[in-house]
């Protein structure tokens, strides 16, 4: 235990670093499949101390590196998307008119905030599709990130859910009428404190249903939290 504890002590939550190196990932001898296992970060040795097989715990080896995954269309650099969604004429809607065009334009609003925010409250009428959910996965890479959020004293992590655009596509044609929405909004405006204005959750999706050929795609400004604060018509889900 003493050396399991020795070794915890060199993790740091290398996915927040820019120096970042693959970490190693250590797994028992005895249990190759064991769900139990280390990361830490790589670390480098100067010719004169080089890593030996004593470095570490008897009954430990090194199984495999994790290596973080391709970058997704999530993930872009936000002046990427804020040119597409511009290029695409993608209109942010304030709260108002997004209930305005709910009743009398047949649009509907993605809500993609947790599903547990969603069934508190939400717009009557809005479908729930979580652009981001709690990681799911037990990948040397997910594991990763885990102890990253933890060391944080963040225990819930999030992902992005990879079955986002498959969910909407079964929910939604690719001319439907959308006002994408999220808690903030962001805001694709300049101001003189962002001149290429603010990334959202909202945001995000919206950028990835024109990149999957949605035609309709509106955006919530001020998101569901000015929805709410207005006293607009809520539902919630017990």
């Amino acid at each position: 235990m003493a050396a399991l504890n020795a070794i915890s002590h060199h993790f740091a939550p290398f996915s927040l670093y820019p120096n970042y190196h693959s970490p190693l990932i250590f797994a028992s001898k005895s249990n190759q499949d064991s769900v139990c296992c280390l990361a830490i970060r790589s670390v480098t040795y100067s010719s004169t101390k080089r890593l030996s097989s004593h470095s570490f715990p008897r009954g430990f080896k090194i199984q495999s590196a994790a290596t973080k995954p391709a970058k997704s269309p999530a993930e872009e650099d936000w002046k990427t998307k804020r040119e597409l969604l511009l290029k695409k004429r993608v209109r942010s809607v304030d709260v108002k008119e997004a209930l305005r065009l709910q009743k009398e334009n047949n649009f509907v609003i993605l809500d993609v905030r947790p599903e547990a925010e969603f069934k508190e409250a939400h717009p009557p009428g809005a479908i729930n599709v979580q652009i981001y959910r709690l990681i799911k996965e037990w990948t040397a890479w997910d594991i990763a990130r885990r102890a990253a959020f933890a060391f944080f004293g963040i225990f819930a992590g999030t992902e992005e859910n990879p079955e986002f655009l498959q969910i909407v596509d079964s929910k939604f044609g690719k001319d439907a009428k959308i006002i994408v929405a999220c808690s903030a909004g962001g805001t694709m405006k300049p101001s003189q404190n962002l001149p290429e204005g603010q990334q959202s959750r909202s945001l995000i999706a919206a950028y990835l249903l024109v990149l999957n050929g949605y035609t309709n795609v509106f955006h919530l400004e001020g998101g569901l939290s000015a929805w709410f604060k207005e006293g607009l018509p809520a539902a919630s889900e017990e």
